[in-house]
């Protein structure tokens, strides 16, 4: 096993530094075969503790209506068993080093319990007849991707980039309301809540049938806060590109009454969505412009992550899934998943606070549901995470929004996409008019 490992990282290594080698229609077609349509690997593992896939989980859950909480399909179950700081030892290798670190960090609160594998991930027939024209078109024109539409643009990947890419542009479902919170962990145990709002969110890229009329911002996003009250009344719209320097982002702040543009809305500049919290690129684990770093892939491991996230949206409180330091392990589902794990490096002459990171991207849907950082002293400095949830309804699995991190080193946490007090959960809505999405549709609506 470890010269197979070695293998992996050798021939990824060596693909990165080659270019990007474009995918055959023979490559392609193992998407009908021995792939999925999203190119996982369509068989289990040897031991069966990772299913085959089958077409993913499309049953409707019981009781679910649009924007209400969506259940639990699983929640019969029982954990497997679960990994303490006493036993991390003996499943260290199937964990993230940001996971372990928790595990050490907190012993006394902190586990992960370990379920059942589900290979849930789904999506619409027309995704992947996309996904299968994307593989032999869409190419990466430096930091650009070209050629791509309504799918995953590199099922079958051959860089870092390229799996980066297929992150960003994950199927989530087309245009969809959340109306969510943000809560900041001091190390001291407290809870602050630091953003509650209504957000809209739209994928132009996965218009069914509006590929003559895509201009390449693919992800708009409007949010609007009602609390806390300090901050009710502020907004924030965004219009992300596949070309990142065409990335626009406005914010309107009520003591100034007016809009005013991100002059650099990226990388570690502190996002105000999380009220300064979280930067730009930690928003879903992994996001934004990727040009200030070099990318490789390490390989594709079994490893345990978060997913089929449900059970944490059930509590009627916040404060059940929320404990001092970390989430509310009672609430966490760990499965055993593929993922794919690229690293990123600071390129020479470029800034950043953490000059590298390495993130787990789960094969079968591209989210990416862990990241750790190190600081320039090189330090484990952060641990990311995204709950991917099961969504029958689109079909999809991927993560509501609900995403965060523990700093590692101050002992801080944060949590996004907190629902469990909200109304309206993801809510799945018709295409708004694209001018929506406009700094100066958010300035005609300034209410406060």
């Amino acid at each position: 096993m470890r010269h197979t490992w070695r293998a992996l990282i050798l021939g990824s290594t060596l693909i990165s530094a080659t270019g990007y080698a474009a995918v055959t229609a023979d490559e392609a077609a193992k998407l009908k075969s021995t792939l999925t349509p999203f190119g996982a690997e369509k068989a289990g593992n040897a031991d069966g503790s990772i299913p085959a896939w089958t077409g993913g989980y499309t049953t409707a859950i019981p009781g679910f209506r649009n924007g209400g909480r969506r259940g639990d399909p699983f929640a019969g179950e029982k954990p497997l068993y679960s990994i303490t700081a006493d036993n991390l030892a003996q499943h260290a290798a199937k964990l993230t080093e940001g996971t372990q670190a928790l595990l050490k960090k907190y012993p006394k609160s902190f586990r992960v319990d370990v379920y059942k594998t589900h290979r849930t991930a789904a999506a619409p027939q027309w995704v992947y007849d996309a996904t299968l024209k994307n593989a032999t078109n869409a190419k990466l024109e430096g930091e650009v991707v070209k050629g791509a539409f309504g799918g995953i643009p590199f099922p079958i990947p051959k860089s870092g980039k390229e799996i980066v890419a297929n992150n960003e542009l994950h199927w989530r479902g087309e245009a969809w309301q959340n109306d969510f919170r943000g809560y900041l962990g001091t190390a001291s145990g407290q809870r602050v809540l630091s953003v509650e709002g209504l957000g809209e969110w739209q994928m132009p890229y996965y218009a069914q049938g509006q590929e003559d009329k895509f201009g390449g911002d693919y992800w708009l996003i409007r949010l609007v806060n009602s609390g806390p009250p300090v901050r009710a009344g502020e907004a924030i719209t965004g219009r992300q590109n596949l070309d990142q320097d065409k990335t626009q982002v406005w914010v309107y702040l009520t003591g100034q009454r007016r809009v005013r543009k991100l002059p650099n809305a990226c990388c570690d500049t502190p996002t105000p969505a999380s009220a300064g919290v979280a930067s730009f690129d930690e928003v879903d684990v992994l996001s934004g412009r990727t040009d200030r770093f070099d990318w490789k892939i390490v390989g594709k491991q079994e490893m345990l992550i978060p997913y089929n996230s449900n059970r944490l949206h059930v509590p009627a409180k916040d404060s059940d899934v929320l404990m001092a330091n970390h989430l509310n392990p009672d609430h966490v589902r760990w499965e055993l998943h593929r993922v794919w794990i690229v690293e990123s490096t600071l390129k020479p002459g470029q800034r950043h606070q953490a000059p590298r990171s390495r993130y787990y991207i789960d094969e079968d849907t591209w989210v990416a549901v862990l990241g750790d950082r190190w600081d320039a002293n090189g330090q484990l400095w952060k641990t990311l995470w995204a709950h991917p949830v099961v969504m029958p309804d689109l079909p999809a699995t991927t993560p509501q929004q609900q995403w965060g991190f523990n700093d590692l080193l101050s002992g801080a946490w944060y949590a996004s996409g907190v629902v469990n007090e909200r109304s309206t959960q993801y809510k799945a809505v018709p295409r708004r008019a694209d001018s929506f999405f406009t700094g100066e549709a958010m300035a005609g609506e300034g209410v406060r």
